[in-house]
Order: structure tokens, then sequence, then C-alpha cells
């Protein structure tokens, strides 16, 4: 995804660090006196467990360290309550209404405070809670308590720049070179890397119709009408593009990461010299869950959880593309990936983007979750993509980058009706391979996931065999539709 986890360029200052600093803050965690870590020193402790660990697991750090977190975040915590395997409940238990209730009893208690005021958010199927806390004693109540599954503060001071979430957003639109797309019927510009994955044959038994995709991101542009009022047109006919918003009120784009991705997957087929989608007569489900790609604080995470768990309960929806990602797990998250994946969702998620830290940091959140299909870009020549990540948990490949330059990437919508933009990284990859799915499944629509996912890969260019860096790798799709 473009520059997602670009914010893993902090870690270079932060891994720079004295062994010193990060002992200094583990020893604070055993001090009578204990006292408020700073900014730094959480981060210390966090890039501290990226490098080791390849993750941030909340429920193994120290009482001082989340209590610290929780603080520089105005105090707002997640608890997800029941047993381990209890992501969600669409008929709560009385064990898992006990549950909850002696959370808050305990909350309550030490901060004195009463549910109406302590309560910051009470998901109704994902069995979490969002509270506010301000007293270290409460976080080691909490960790003590039975069937508190995890307690995470919607930390985001680990990004730099703290002020500019902006992250992956492009609106302006982009020069495309004239050797990266060629002109097809009826006047449509075929992105250069369709022939790499043998799209345009493959069209000849599928474009995607009766299946439909459903996009967590920033949403999209209100002024691109070949995502709205214009998605019927030329030779894409007969499909609905639907949007809808759980972050910020809003269900139009202001960044333009969502409404590239979208364009990626089922921009029209006409002859307004527009890049053409893969799936170009599939339906799109849009949801603007986040301001950018990253899912850094309490409220996008909220936002993500609930759109993946609203397109989890649609039965049209077949498949969710994700080109946002965060440096650790988010477990709310998490549950309602989940959730989804219990209703037969494929779920699509990118690998991660970033310009440093691809040699040491493999796969990102979500993308690193087993109920997830992780994609990553490469270059035409197929090695990695100049910023994308790789890793054992990568299960495909898109060329998205060309040799000759790594600016020149893949050609789609733009931000308003009459530009194109230009989009590269994991995210672009990501879409794709959604676009890709949904061609698969509408040459049967009655398969399973399962079944789908085994086309894609016994189409996969390393099939039978699998890749420690790039899972089936690219796919042909001529031989995944038929």
């Amino acid at each position: 995804m473009k520059k997602i986890i670009s914010l893993i360029l902090v870690i270079s200052l932060l891994l720079s660090c004295s062994n010193e600093s990060i002992e200094d803050s583990t020893n604070l965690t055993q001090e009578s006196n204990q006292k408020l870590l700073s900014v730094e020193k959480v981060n210390d402790y966090i890039a501290t467990e990226l490098k080791e660990n390849g993750d941030l697991d909340w429920t193994k750090v120290p009482a001082l360290v989340l209590w610290s977190a929780a603080i520089h975040s105005n105090g707002v915590i997640t608890i997800g309550y029941g047993n381990e395997d209890e992501n969600f409940s669409e008929n709560r238990s009385p064990e898992l209404i006990d549950a909850k209730a002696n959370i808050l009893d305990v909350v309550n208690s030490i901060e004195q405070s009463t549910k109406s005021n302590t309560v910051q958010y009470d998901d109704d199927i994902l069995n979490f809670i969002e509270v506010k806390v301000s007293k270290l004693e409460t976080i080691i109540a909490l960790q003590k308590t039975d069937k508190v599954r995890y307690i995470e503060p919607s930390y985001s001071s680990f990004l730099p720049n703290d002020q500019e979430r902006n992250f992956g957003c492009a609106t302006e639109g982009r020069i495309v070179n004239p050797e990266d797309y060629r002109i097809i019927t009826p006047n449509a510009w075929l992105p250069w890397s369709f022939d790499v994955h043998n799209i345009p044959a493959a069209w000849e038994f599928s474009t995607g119709r009766n299946i439909t995709v459903g996009v967590v991101d920033s949403g999209i542009s209100q002024t691109q009408k070949f995502l709205g009022e214009d998605f019927n047109d030329g030779f894409s006919n007969g499909r609905t593009v639907e949007q809808y918003g759980t972050f910020d009120g809003s269900v139009y784009d202001d960044c333009g990461h969502g409404t590239a991705m979208s364009a990626a997957i089922a921009s029209p087929r006409n002859d307004d010299a527009m890049p053409v989608g893969v799936a170009y007569n599939s339906n799109l489900v849009v949801y603007r869950g986040t301001g950018d790609v990253l899912l850094e604080g309490s409220k996008e995470r909220k936002a993500v959880s609930k759109a993946i768990r609203e397109l989890g309960d649609r039965s049209d929806v077949k498949i969710i593309s994700m080109s946002i990602g965060w440096v650790w797990t988010v477990r709310n998250i998490k549950d309602a990936v989940k959730y989804a994946y219990s209703k037969d969702k494929m779920i699509i998620a990118a690998g991660g983007t970033s310009t440093q830290f691809t040699n040491w940091y493999a796969v990102i959140f979500p993308a690193s979750m087993k109920e997830t299909v992780a994609v990553t870009g490469i270059k035409e020549n197929g090695k990695r993509c100049f910023v994308c990540h790789d890793g054992k948990k990568i299960d495909f490949t898109v060329a998205m980058e060309r040799d000759a330059a790594n600016n020149r990437t893949l050609p789609v919508l733009g931000f308003s009706s009459d530009v194109r933009n230009v989009v590269g990284g994991s995210s672009i990859a990501t879409a794709t391979t959604a676009g890709i799915a949904a061609l698969v499944w509408a040459t049967n629509p009655n398969m399973t996931r399962e079944q789908v996912l085994d086309k894609m890969q016994k189409a996969g260019e390393y099939y039978p065999n699998r890749s420690n860096k790039y899972g089936y790798g690219k796919i042909n799709v001529l031989k995944a539709v038929q």
C-alpha cells in the first residue's frame, strides 16, 4: 500500500536508543513509587517488541507500560472479554453478560465512576467494550480479572509528526507514462500489469458479474463519477455501487486512497480513455472506515471493525478488500475479521509497504492473520517492489512496478472524474487481487471461499510449491477462471 507503514521510519530512531533506556523503562515497573512513562520510553518498549517478536501483544505488556500508553491516548482502552475463542457472539450467554458486568464493576469501583461516565463504546456483536481509565490500579486489577481476553490502549504516539494523518493519501492527478497502458475497446486504458497476469484473456470467461466486493478504506471521492452515477457505462452494466461511512460521519473520501483501490477493482470499461478495473462488471460496497491507510487510533479502529462486521452480515458480499493496516495486531479488528471469516467471506489484506524496514519487518496486521489472504507487490521482473514487504505469510503477489522506475506503477481513476492516478505498493496489489478473486468467483457464484482460493492457488506461478517470501506468487488469471 502506498506509504503504509511509512510510520516505521520512526523505528530507526527508537531502535537507536540505548539498551540502558529500555532497561530503565522496565525497571520502572518494579519501583514502589511508580510514575508515568514518557512517550519516548513507551516507544522504546514497543520498538523492542516489534524487533524481537515481530508483533506487540498487549496482554504481555507490564501494567505500567500499558497504563502509560493509555494515559498518552486520553485514557481510552479497549477490553475484550469472554474465553479466548469468544471473539464475537450474536446471542450472548449469561456467562458473557456476567463477564462484562464484572469488568465494569472493577473499573467503576477503582475509578469511582459510573457506567455512563466510563463506557465509551459497547459493541453489540464483537465481545469488546471501550472504557476510559485514569489509574494504574485499574490496569493492574483488570490484568487479574477473570475472562479478560485483552486490554489495549488506543495508542498512536508511535507515529512521527503526530499532527499529520495523511499516509497514503493523494488527491491530485498524475501523469501516466504512455508505455504503462494500452488502448482496448471501446477506448479504455488497460494497465500494463493486466497482461502480465493474463487478465484480458480471462475476460473472455468472466468480468466479475453478480459478484459483490466490499472495500474498507477511506471511501470514494464525491467527484469521481465513474465510481458513482456513471458506474454503469460502456461495457460495464447491470451492477451497483453502494457507499457507507463508519468514520467521521461521512461516506466520501477526502484522502484519495479508497477511491484508487475501488477503481483498481471495478472501474468501468468505457470509451472515456480511463483505466479499467480488473472486475469491471462486479458490484461494490465501499466503506469509509479510515481517514488514511493507518489503523492508528480508537476512532479508526472502531470504525474499521464495525465496517468489517457489517460487510460480514451481508449475504451478497463475498470478498472484503483491505489495503490498510497497522504495525501490530489490533484485537477489536481481529475480532471483526474472525467474525467476517465465520460468515464465509474471503478477506484480502495488504502485506505492507515501507521504505527502510522491508528487510526485517515482514507482514503487517491484518494480513498477518491466518484468516486473511495476504498480498504484496513485485516488479515486472519478479523481484520485490521497492517498498513492499514480503515473508512467509504472503499468499500472492501482483506485478505493479516497472523495472525501469520505482514510480511507474499502476494507472487507475483519479480523485476527480477528469484525472488519472498512479498507485503502487501492496495496496494496489491487494485491490488487484480482490478483483481477480471476483473474476474467479463469477465463473460459478455457488463456489465456496475455499474452492475459489484453491483455483487461485493452483494458478499461482509457484504451485504446487510455496515461496517463503511470495506464497504462490503471481496468479495466471486465465488459468484460474478456466
